[in-house]
């Protein structure tokens, strides 16, 4: 957590809003996995380039889910050229994985020229890439009939998730893998975003009889996927996540599925969310301070641009305030706290239906900080452009040293990309 010195040191030089994260964190939080085999870090988190390589550091490999994400990847030190490992073993354990649910011409492209492991989520994928590149080597990732998660929106199993090929499709899945000569290396199942451990019970399930699938279709296995959707505790008293007994219960479902192929399974985790949610926040200042009739409003300089998962999921992240002259601030009535966006919809504090809520906070004056914690994950990836507002700078704290990871866009640089060429510019018709 960042101190009240330290949100001040950082807001005077770097400006506001501003994203603060956290080195020592990251690397606590990717140390409690060991007991996986690989830790794959979901980048959708939080992709910034600087991450990526400390987590590569650390030892972790990293996931994918676009071009884009892929590129970054390389940039930071990960290697491609798995796909065309010579061992499945060898490819279980590729530094980058690309998972989606199709491929645009752009990316089938970019994962052949590149050997990239692909993570496929429907059967065109694999008729598409088999016709391209025999021998590629893919995982499955799986939709077994059910699903969970904290909102509707972070739930990727079941009939209404698009993600995965549908569990009642998978025997046409590896007839189509063993028609264009592709190689499996494992499969992938994730249901969606927040532990619940008896859904995580049936998921093992799932993933043992799948497994009993493939076995009868005549095909083999190196790895087992676990998927991500690790929580934390966004709320004061919440339960936090006991990584043993997670790894437990997947190990469980490994050995059963070892005992059923005969030989050894590597098993991996692909956790976003748990390993940067926490080692982050978003600084901001106060601009405004007002009431509504009875509502009283705090006004910051950031908005769901910056922060989106308020506005979108009704997500609660804590509030603190941390005042400029350093006055001990008086306990005032609970406030709401909202940004500056031409929204009504722009609230930090609000439940999932789009209702206001008011928070505790003490007494705030123009100029103070808000510190909002727990935006290392999904708050700078989700961030955005809307009302023409550039995207804000983001430091890395370690070793009491904060460095700049990205600096602050300017709105000349938006504006720039829509500026006609006067060499390229057509004759109007």
């Amino acid at each position: 957590m960042l101190t009240d010195a330290q949100t001040r040191a950082l807001a005077r030089q770097f400006g506001t809003p501003l994203w603060v994260m956290d080195a020592p964190t990251i690397r606590e939080r990717l140390a409690s996995l060991q007991a996986f085999d690989t830790v794959r870090y979901a980048q959708k988190a939080n992709p910034n380039v600087h991450l990526l390589r400390l987590l590569r550091e650390g030892g972790a490999k990293v996931d994918a889910v676009s071009r884009g994400e892929a590129l970054r990847a390389l940039a930071a030190g990960y290697q491609g050229g798995s796909a065309r490992a010579a061992t499945l073993h060898e490819a279980a354990q590729a530094d980058i994985v690309y998972t989606a649910d199709l491929l645009d011409r752009e990316s089938l492209d970019f994962v052949v020229t590149e050997g990239l492991v692909v993570n496929c989520g429907s059967i065109d994928m694999l008729r598409q890439l088999g016709e391209r590149a025999p021998g590629h080597a893919v995982w499955l990732r799986l939709n077994p009939g059910f699903g969970h998660g904290h909102s509707k929106k972070t739930n990727t199993g079941g009939e209404h998730s698009k993600h995965g090929i549908w569990h009642g499709d998978l025997t046409e899945a590896l007839g189509v893998i063993q028609a264009t000569g592709l190689r499996l290396v494992g499969l992938h199942l994730h249901i969606g975003s927040g532990v619940d451990y008896g859904h995580l019970g049936r998921v093992c399930g799932a993933m043992v009889d799948l497994v009993r699938q493939v076995k009868a279709a005549g095909l083999d296995l190196a790895a087992l996927s676990a998927g991500g959707g690790l929580s934390i505790p966004y709320r004061e008293g919440e339960p936090r996540i006991d990584p043993a007994h997670y790894f437990g219960l997947w190990d469980a479902a490994r050995r059963e599925a070892q005992t059923l192929l005969g030989h050894g399974l590597h098993l991996e985790i692909e956790p976003g969310r748990y390993l940067v949610a926490e080692a982050g926040a978003l600084i901001a200042e106060v601009r405004a301070v007002k009431r509504q009739g009875q509502v009283p409003f705090v006004l910051v300089d950031a908005g769901f641009n910056e922060l989106m998962r308020p506005a979108m999921y009704g997500a609660h992240h804590g509030l603190r305030l941390v005042t400029a002259d350093g006055r001990v601030a008086a306990d005032t009535a609970p406030s709401a706290v909202a940004g500056p966006l031409c929204e009504s919809g722009d609230v930090f504090t609000q439940g999932a239906g789009g209702d206001i809520e008011r928070r505790a906070l003490p007494a705030a004056a123009v100029g103070d900080w808000l510190v909002i914690e727990n935006t290392g994950a999904y708050g700078s990836s989700m961030s955005s452009n809307y009302n023409t507002r550039p995207l804000i700078a983001e430091v890395l704290l370690d070793g009491g040293a904060a460095r700049l990871i990205r600096r602050r866009q300017r709105v000349e640089e938006l504006l720039a990309l829509e500026i006609e060429s006067t060499e390229t510019r057509q004759p109007a018709r």
